[in-house]
């Protein structure tokens, strides 16, 4: 089976490559707005300024396998959900210690 719908590259885009870190010839754009975002534990590795979650060093969507890491955080996410526990969202930094 193809796996084409698991990769899009739109090298025509003003800010292509938009992270540094990821092999353009490899550069995913698919996640362009990465449906993690909302998760405070997505997975990748933003920076936070206060409450906001900064992106522009997470290469996770965008570099190999980046589709499935996608893929399997929101399963876990909407497990959690069916679970009838709410996934922590913005606003709420994962705390380290936890």
């Amino acid at each position: 089976m193809s796996r084409h719908f698991a990769f899009h590259q739109n090298t025509a885009c003003e800010y292509f490559p938009c992270h540094k870190g990821v092999d353009p010839a490899e550069f995913n754009c698919l996640f362009c707005y990465c449906p993690l975002y909302f998760l405070a534990d997505c997975g990748g590795n933003p920076a936070w300024r206060g409450l906001v979650k900064d992106c522009t060093g997470c290469t996770l969507p965008h570099g190999p396998g980046g589709w499935e890491a996608i893929q399997k955080r929101l399963a876990q996410a909407f497990a959690e959900l069916r679970a009838g526990r709410a996934p922590r969202t913005l606003g709420h930094p994962p705390d380290p210690a936890e």
